[in-house]
């Protein structure tokens, strides 16, 4: 269904549906995360659901935009960072952080330019990336990964018809491209890591790449299995990424700072190195809570600031029982 038309459904729908669709933006359901948390969104609920229910809240507050180049800026808090790439005939969006952020992020937009929005780019299907979306006219063209479109459609957060408004117009398989010349953008998909359907969005002129919650940060990663994550796959997948994508140099995580290329490159070998110990803990008939205390980071990554700790995301096992699971599973 076209967002034009589900836009004006919305419009004919009248007073009352308007006010429910406003009290429930407001109201943050059970399990929301509280104002501030930090990491990547968290799974949960039913199927596809977004992380911390359907509307969260604004969290920590959206910060003011930091510019990485003449025309490309990020933006922190709230949820995933937001890229701004101002181009000639408007501006292109990467993640809307969580809902009910949008005129913040229409504010950070104003005060770099006065173009408007053309394009909303979600890197994957978490409501702290895309929870925004549904803020921005029926004209904004929204484009995902397919597999994070049919993602979308499972969350309750896009079910109804001011919901739909939010979904995406356009997707691709493995490759696309947007816009021409020094604003080409071009969007890869490289396979499984935190879900099916992480892309990775490369401002090819800006030598720039938004790697979404791929690379969240320095630490554990988080796998959601009920949308396609794999522990197992992660680190191959961003080794084919290194392999692919040429001529970037720097690259917005998915909710810390802005880092290297190289960053990226050896956060792609830490996960590596993390599904060849699963295997041989497997084979050795360990659990994972005894894999998670004894496998230990090379001291050349834990001096370059990446950690694998557990006792937190994934309880004491961490990442380990996840990857034990798929293990199992592909025998």
């Amino acid at each position: 269904m076209k967002r034009a038309h589900v836009l004006s459904v919305v419009v004919l729908s009248g007073t009352l549906v308007a006010a429910a669709a406003q009290l429930t933006a407001q109201q943050p359901p059970a399990g929301a995360p509280p104002a501030g948390a930090p990491g990547q969104g968290r799974p949960g609920g039913p199927p596809g659901a977004p992380p911390g229910g359907a509307r969260g809240g604004g969290g920590g507050g959206v910060e003011a935009a930091r510019k990485i180049v003449d025309n490309l800026y990020w933006v922190p808090g709230a949820g995933g960072n937001t890229a701004i790439f101002v181009t000639a005939n408007g501006v292109v969006l990467v993640d809307t952080k969580l809902a009910n952020n949008g005129q913040a992020i229409l504010d950070q937009v104003k005060s770099v330019t006065d173009k408007p929005i053309t394009h909303i780019i979600n890197t994957h299907t978490h409501g702290d990336h895309n929870g925004s979306n549904v803020f921005f006219p029926a004209t904004v063209e929204i484009v995902t990964q397919e597999n994070t479109k049919a993602n979308m459609e499972k969350m309750p957060a896009f079910q109804d018809a001011a919901g739909k408004v939010g979904m995406p117009d356009k997707t691709f398989k493995d490759k696309m491209s947007i816009g021409k010349g020094k604003e080409r953008i071009d969007l890869y998909y490289y396979g499984r890591s935190h879900t099916n359907g992480d892309a990775l969005v490369v401002f090819r002129d800006a030598r720039v790449m938004h790697a979404g919650d791929m690379f969240a940060n320095k630490g554990q990663g988080l796998i959601d299995p009920m949308n396609g994550g794999s522990g197992l796959e992660w680190g191959t997948t961003i080794g084919n990424a290194a392999k692919g994508i040429k001529n970037v140099d720097k690259v917005i995580t998915g909710h810390s700072t802005v880092m290297t290329w190289k960053d990226f490159v050896d956060y792609g070998e830490v996960n590596r190195l993390v599904a060849a110990y699963a295997r041989d803990a497997v084979k050795a008939g360990k659990t994972p809570e005894q894999a998670m205390m004894e496998f230990k980071l090379p001291e050349k990554f834990t001096a370059a600031g990446y950690t694998f700790a557990g006792g937190g995301r994934g309880g004491p096992g961490g990442n380990f029982g996840i990857i034990f699971d798929e293990l199992k599973a592909a025998k």
